[in-house]
């Protein structure tokens, strides 16, 4: 019976189909914090406050995809693995999806979709307004995510993402502006995020 050694080589060079299987893989595991969501509305268990739960839960997911889609280039430049560029339009568009079911939980359950309040609260809150930002700024990059989309914009689709650092540290200081007190989580993700934007900045100087 033949077996394929666990060498660093075999993982750097996976297959179509060991591909797909990752991402299979990678879908399941980002739908997890929703299904946690779902299955704790169901069953009444997201606490005595769970629209802030929701929120707060929607939020910090929406920044661990970010921080998972920027480190992905890293990821494969130091690995060699460049298989690893697959997986970051998933990651991408999932946190897409998780920061419109952060603002939609905002949008519906806290201003119940009355348009005149949802204005005065990003003119008057400026952690809603950044917010907001982040989220219109995250919507092209969604939209023009697609292969045929990179193929027409050419040059300008790498510099239309390169957005996606700016939407990175609008969610930091999104996170931060919102807590009050403790801003130890807000602040670990600027760290990362600064890293790999400091990453991105070392290696463009580096390859000049």
């Amino acid at each position: 019976m033949n077996t394929i050694s666990a060498t660093p080589t075999n993982w750097r060079r996976l297959d179509v189909t060991a591909v797909t299987k990752v991402k299979v893989l990678l879908w399941l595991l980002c739908l997890l914090p929703l299904a946690r969501l779902v299955i704790g509305a169901f069953t009444d268990q997201l606490g005595t406050h769970p629209i802030e739960l929701i929120t707060r839960s929607t939020g910090t997911w929406t920044l661990v995809f970010l921080c998972c889609t920027l480190a992905v280039t890293p990821l494969r430049v130091m690995t060699q693995a460049h298989w690893l560029a697959q997986l970051r339009r998933p990651i991408g568009l999932f946190a897409f999806f998780y920061a419109l079911l952060h603002m939609s939980t905002w949008v519906w359950f806290d201003q119940w979709f009355d348009l005149s309040d949802m204005i005065k609260d990003v003119i008057k809150r400026p952690f809603i307004t950044v917010g907001m930002l982040a989220v219109i700024l995250l919507t092209p990059l969604a939209l023009t995510s697609t292969k045929a989309m990179m193929k027409r914009l050419g040059r300008n689709w790498m510099r239309l993402h390169q957005l996606v650092y700016v939407v990175a540290c609008l969610g930091v200081l999104h996170y931060y502006w919102l807590v009050k007190r403790d801003v130890t989580q807000p602040v670990i993700y600027g760290v990362i995020v600064a890293g790999l934007l400091g990453w991105r900045i070392w290696r463009s100087r580096r390859n000049k």
